[in-house]
C-alpha cells in the first residue's frame, strides 16, 4: 500500500532520475528507511509511522531472543561467537535504521537538492558520468554479496523440510516453544524480514551515499574544468582592457559554485556523520567474529564467510570513495595556482582590476586550503586510509 507513495527522486526538469539498481531494490525493500513522497497524506504518514513502530517493537523481539543465546552460552565460546556476528549487525542496524527512520524527511530534502543541483546525468556529461560508474562498481559488487549473504539464509528453511527441523535463521534462545507450529512460521517470517531490512540497509545506504559523494566529486572536478577554460577562452578573445574584469566575473561564478558543492557536502556530513560513526564502532568487532568463525571451520561456515567479505568489501568501498573525494578536494587549492590567472594578469592594462582579481584569488586559495571530507561524528575521516590502518 505504502510501496506507491514512497518518494521517487525526479530531476530539476521534473523527470524522473534514474537510479542505480541497488538504490532502487533500497526504496523498494526498505520502508523504515526510505522517505514518503512530500504530499503524501496524513493517514499514509500516520500509517507509515505505525509501520515503523510495529517494526522496531519486532527489532527488540530480535534483539532480545539474540542476547539471551550469548548469555545461554557464554561458557562455550565457539557456540557464543556463532551467535555474535548476527546479534552485532542487529543492533548496529537497529540504530542505524531507526536513527534514520527518525530524520527521513530530512533525508527526503538532501536527495530532492542532490538530484536538482548535483546530479551529473550521463546526457550532460557522458565522460564524468561514466567515470562515476567506474567508481561505483566496488558499491554494485558488494551489494550483490550481500545479497547472496541474504539468500543464503534460504537455505535453512529447506534444511528444516528435509531434515524434519525447526531451526531458526539465527542463533536465538526464546522464553517459551517457538517450535509450536502456529508460532514458528511467523517467527521465521519475521527473521526474514529482518533479514531483508538489515541487509537492503546496509547496501541500500552504502551506494546512496557513494553516489551523493561521487556526483558531487565529478562537480569540483567540473568546476576545475570550467576556471581553466574561462582563463584560456579570455585570452584568446578578450581586449586587454576588459580581460581582469571578465576573469573577475567568471571567478566570482566559480567561488559561489565551489561555495554551493562545499555547502552541500556539509548537509551530506550532518545526514550521514552519526550512522557511520556507528557503523564503524560495530565493524572491528562484528570482523573479528565472522572471521573467527570463518576461519576455524570454513566448510560449515559459508554463510560468515560471505558477510565477512560483504563487510570487509563495503568498508574498502566507503573507504576508496571517501579518497577520491579527498584528493579532489585537496586539489582545488592548488587549482588556483594553475588556472593561468598571471596572463591574464599580465596581458591586462587595468591595474585597478589586476589588483582586485588578486585579491579574489588570494580568497579562493584560502577557502579552498583545507580539502572537504566526510567524518564519522568529525572523530574520523572516511579514507581507505582510515579502514585500513591498524
Amino acid at each position: 500500500m505504502l510501496s506507491g507513495k514512497r518518494y521517487r527522486p525526479r530531476l530539476e526538469n521534473g523527470a524522473l532520475a534514474p537510479m542505480p539498481w541497488p538504490v532502487s531494490l533500497y526504496r523498494i525493500l526498505n520502508h523504515i528507511s526510505w522517505p514518503l513522497e512530500e504530499d503524501s497524506s496524513d493517514w499514509t504518514k500516520w500509517l507509515d509511522r505505525f509501520l515503523i513502530f510495529l517494526g522496531f517493537l519486532v527489532f527488540c523481539e530480535h534483539n532480545e531472543v539474540d542476547f539471551h543465546y550469548l548469555i545461554a552460552n557464554w561458557q562455550d565460546m565457539d557456540n557464543m561467537l556463532a551467535g555474535m556476528p548476527t546479534y552485532l549487525i542487529l543492533v548496529e542496524m537497529q540504530i542505524r535504521s531507526f536513527q534514520l527512520a527518525t530524520h527521513k524527511d530530512q533525508f527526503r530534502v538532501l536527495l530532492q537538492r542532490f538530484y536538482r543541483e548535483i546530479y551529473v546525468s550521463e546526457k550532460e556529461e557522458p565522460v564524468l558520468f561514466s567515470r562515476i560508474q567506474s567508481q561505483m562498481l566496488a558499491t554494485r559488487i558488494n551489494s550483490v554479496v550481500y545479497l547472496l549473504a541474504l539468500l543464503n539464509f534460504l537455505v535453512v528453511p529447506i534444511q528444516n523440510v528435509v531434515f524434519h527441523r525447526r531451526d531458526m535463521l539465527y542463533k536465538q534462545v526464546y522464553p517459551f516453544d517457538n517450535t509450536w507450529l502456529p508460532v514458528f512460521i511467523p517467527l521465521l517470517g519475521l527473521n526474514f524480514w529482518v533479514g531483508v531490512i538489515i541487509t537492503s540497509m546496509l547496501f541500500g545506504e552504502l551506494n546512496v551515499l557513494g553516489e551523493l559523494m561521487m556526483h558531487l566529486n565529478a562537480r569540483f572536478v567540473q568546476l576545475g574544468q570550467d576556471l581553466r577554460r574561462s582563463a584560456s577562452h579570455l585570452l584568446m578573445e578578450s581586449q586587454s582592457l576588459e580581460i581582469a574584469a571578465r576573469y573577475r566575473q567568471a571567478l566570482t561564478q566559480i567561488l559561489r559554485r565551489n561555495a554551493a558543492l562545499r555547502d552541500f557536502g556539509e548537509q551530506v556530513e550532518e545526514e550521514f556523520s552519526f550512522r557511520i560513526f556507528i557503523m564503524f564502532l560495530f565493524s572491528a568487532a562484528l570482523l573479528c567474529a565472522l572471521f573467527f568463525k570463518a576461519y576455524t571451520n570454513p566448510i560449515n561456515n559459508v554463510a560468515y564467510i560471505v558477510w565477512f567479505l560483504a563487510k570487509f568489501m563495503e568498508l574498502l568501498a566507503l573507504g576508496m570513495l571517501g579518497s577520491i573525494l579527498l584528493k579532489t578536494t585537496d586539489e582545488m587549492g592548488m587549482m588556483y595556482y594553475t588556472a593561468d590567472w598571471e596572463q591574464v594578469v599580465h596581458k591586462s592594462e587595468n591595474i585597478e582590476e589586476n589588483c582586485r582579481v588578486m585579491r579574489l584569488l588570494t580568497l579562493a586559495i584560502q577557502l579552498n586550503s583545507k580539502p572537504f571530507f566526510v567524518t564519522g561524528l568529525k572523530y574520523f575521516r572516511i579514507t581507505l586510509t582510515t579502514v585500513l590502518k591498524p
